[in-house]
This record gives structure tokens, C-alpha cells and sequence, in this order.
């Protein structure tokens, strides 16, 4: 038995990166959902704590789930029969995949890539104003995220069957305000660096002809 899971069940259940249980997850909100759908959907939910697809990652990893029998399509024409659509349904072996991803895969520890964070490390290299202004820019960016975000989860209230995505949405706000108050106190003590820096230059030498 691995992880609470019998061995023959875990052995028929594929290795899928992270987007593919991303993009089955979403399928499992719907009856069908087009490329098109996923990705509005990523936008206004995944993007906020994950990340957001390209149409391009969605569709393979589409592609991938059928593959696997875990999502059906089927091609609706529309009325004037000259455009056809793909939508994707979740199956019940793919419910339950996702169920059993969600129950019994490892927790994997969140990755933090903070290209800010990594640009004030090297802040002995910076110019002490662009510094500023990166730090400004990502404060305006963490408001702006945060706004969105409360905007979506209080959409995302006047639905049931959004009762998970909304709370999480919630948590991303707090995400969001927290972020915004590390960045502000991180632009304080940037400051007073950048201060002592300064004192610590040496003073210009003097040319001799100076002296005459």
C-alpha cells in the first residue's frame, strides 16, 4: 500500500505534471468546458496562486488526458454550420484520478521564484533610485492582484458550487496584502542601505594642481 492508496491502484494511475491535474481539475467544475473556457477559467482563478496556461499548454495537456481516458470531446458546429467547436468533458476514471491526485499524492513544498527578491539580493549592484523603482512597480502589482483577486472570490460567492475556489481566492488576498507589506518594509531598509552606502564612499581625491 502506498500512501493509504493499494499498490495495483497507484501503479495504474500515470505520472501527470502538475498542469494536468490543473486542467482536469477545472473540467471537473463543468460539464464541458472549451480550450477557450479553460483558459478564461485559469485567468480569473489559477493564475492568482499557480499560474495561468497557454493555449497551447491547455491543449496538450487535453490532448494528454484523453490520451489517458481521463477527458471525451466532441465537436459542436454552430448554427450557421461554418464554425465547429471542441468541448471537453471530464470521465469517471478521470474523477477519480483527480480525487486520488488531490487524496494521496505527495505535498510538494511551493516553489518561491521571486525576480524581485533576487534583484534586492544583488542590491549592491544596483542603482540605488531603480532599486526604488522595482520595488514601487511590484508594490503597485501586489495592489493591484489583491483587487482582482477580491473581486473574483466575491463573484465566485454567489455560487455553491464555487464554495472551494472562493475560499482559496480569499486566502490570496491575504496573500496579496501581506506580499505588499514584506515589499514596503523591504523598500525601508533598502533605503537606509542605500543611506549607509552612500556615507561610506570614499571622498574624491584631489588633484595636486588643485592645491596651487
Amino acid at each position: 500500500m502506498t500512501d493509504g492508496v493499494p499498490a495495483e491502484e497507484a501503479q495504474a494511475i500515470p505520472e501527470l505534471p502538475t498542469t494536468a491535474w490543473a486542467v482536469l481539475g477545472m473540467l471537473s467544475h463543468a460539464e464541458e468546458l472549451s480550450g477557450y473556457d479553460l483558459k478564461k477559467w485559469a485567468d480569473w482563478s489559477l493564475q492568482f496562486f499557480y499560474w495561468s496556461p497557454s493555449f497551447s499548454q491547455i491543449y496538450a495537456e487535453l490532448k494528454r488526458l484523453e490520451k489517458h481516458g481521463y477527458a471525451t470531446s466532441r465537436t459542436v458546429v454552430s448554427e450557421d454550420g461554418m464554425r465547429g467547436k471542441r468541448m471537453y468533458s471530464i470521465t469517471e476514471s478521470g474523477r477519480e484520478a483527480a480525487s486520488n491526485w488531490v487524496n494521496h499524492s505527495p505535498v510538494e513544498a511551493p516553489v518561491l521564484k521571486h525576480s524581485v527578491m533576487l534583484r534586492a539580493w544583488l542590491g549592491h549592484l544596483a542603482e540605488p533610485e531603480r532599486m526604488r523603482e522595482i520595488l514601487t512597480q511590484h508594490i503597485e502589482y501586489t495592489e493591484t492582484m489583491r483587487r482582482r483577486a477580491e473581486a473574483d472570490a466575491e463573484g465566485a460567492d454567489v455560487n455553491p458550487d464555487w464554495a472551494y475556489p472562493s475560499a482559496v481566492l480569499r486566502w490570496c488576498v491575504k496573500h496579496y496584502e501581506a506580499e505588499k507589506e514584506f515589499a514596503e518594509d523591504l523598500l525601508v531598509d533598502l533605503d537606509k542601505l542605500a543611506r549607509q552606502r552612500s556615507r561610506r564612499k570614499p571622498p574624491k581625491k584631489r588633484n595636486s594642481s588643485d592645491s596651487h
